[in-house]
């Protein structure tokens, strides 16, 4: 950068001239930084969309799994199971007299 005293010796016209490449200066710096801004907001908002999908995902597990305990206890497996699936025996009655 110019310093002021060096500023103070131009002339007018070399004057409007630094003026203008300030202006374009400072003009190109704030565009990068609205760019930037607008990138970081967009990243921010795809980690949003995608830590929402892994909570549903993880949601959806933990309910398949929940789901799978229930027809667990419902339908007994091994033992109960054989125990269930087996038929009265007839039953004999004797007559008394």
């Amino acid at each position: 950068m110019i310093t002021f005293n060096i500023v103070n010796e131009l002339d007018l016209t070399d004057k409007r001239a630094l003026m203008a490449e300030l202006k374009e200066a400072i003009r190109i710096d704030v565009m990068a930084a609205r760019l930037a801004k607008s990138r970081a907001k967009e990243a921010k908002k795809i980690a949003r969309e995608n830590k929402a999908f892994d909570r549903a995902a993880k949601k959806a597990a933990r309910i398949a799994k929940l789901e799978a305990k229930l027809a667990s206890l419902k339908n007994p497996v091994g033992a109960k199971a054989i125990k269930a699936a087996k038929k009265p025996s007839n039953v004999s009655v004797l007559k008394a007299a």
